[in-house]
């Protein structure tokens, strides 16, 4: 990841947005990290993080339709870019890597 450092809060929000693809807004970012992590997520901190995704361009998001659970206000859904993609990938070799270079020895 050559110039684009993420925090783990913002890797966490980024893999909850690649598993709900399609269907990736606030709420359900949070109940995906909660579901996935056992872990209570506040739904402010999710926006910030996606915020800062998406001006690191590894999110975009566009406004879906308006719904009648809503108001009438439409939810705004994001997607995980092609550079958030990749972003991931190398995040996942790089702690991959890390695993396998833990000696034996540790575990004993």
């Amino acid at each position: 990841m050559k110039g684009t450092y993420l925090g783990e809060f913002e890797e966490v929000v980024l893999l909850a947005v690649a598993i709900r693809s399609g269907d990736a807004y606030g709420a359900t970012v949070v109940t995906e990290i909660e579901q996935q992590m056992n872990r209570s997520v506040n739904l402010g901190a999710v926006h910030s993080a996606l915020n800062r995704l998406g001006e690191k361009g590894l999110v975009t998001s566009e406004l879906g339709g308006m719904t009648a659970e809503r108001g009438g206000r439409r939810k705004r859904l994001y997607s995980v870019t092609a550079a958030g993609r990749r972003a991931l990938q190398e995040i996942r070799q790089v702690r991959n890597q890390m695993w396998e270079s833990i000696p034996t020895t540790v575990w004993t």
